[in-house]
């Protein structure tokens, strides 16, 4: 039976190998213990998964998904409707939001965005810049959020009567 596993779970993921100078290999396996990882190849994927998605941001158009989070001075006039007029204007890239107060003045908002990743940024550029914003960062992955409602499909023939 543990054969069939590990068959199984041979066949999700390719071996590598790579070679690092004995201090860069000992800082590795501080961070792998420190933060948790099971191994060196769990640590590994999570680095070349930061580096692929930071990558991707690069080249502007690759579609990924991620976050704004914003601290912002709730008592900064007109702040509030600006941020929520802006998540209007960019409605397609603007999936959700979620404000929690953290003090009487400030507070914390994390707006789920998706599409490409130099619109992304110009969202991100927009909102952070506002006057109240304290501080403001965007985080992108290299994933993408599946559709919630599955998009219509046309009949037959309402295709033909457009063409004519």
């Amino acid at each position: 039976m543990k054969t069939a596993i590990k068959e199984k779970l041979s066949s999700l993921v390719s071996r590598v190998s790579i070679s690092l100078p004995p201090h860069l290999l000992n800082e590795l396996d501080r961070m792998v213990k420190s933060r948790g990882h099971e191994s060196r190849s769990q640590a590994i994927g999570e680095m070349v998964n930061y580096q692929l998605a930071e990558h991707k941001r690069t080249l502007g158009n690759e579609v990924m998904v991620g976050t704004i989070t914003l601290l912002y001075d709730r008592l900064t006039r007109g702040l509030q409707k600006r941020l929520a007029d802006l998540q209007y204007q960019y409605i397609d890239e603007v999936i959700s939001s979620l404000h929690v107060h953290l003090t009487e003045d400030q507070l914390m908002e994390v707006i789920l965005v998706q599409g490409p990743a130099a619109k992304l940024q110009e969202v991100a550029n927009e909102m952070i810049t506002l006057r109240g914003i304290i501080t403001g960062r965007l985080q992108l992955l290299a994933a993408v959020i599946p559709p919630v409602h599955p998009l219509p499909e046309k009949s037959a023939g309402a295709r033909s009567a457009r063409r004519m």
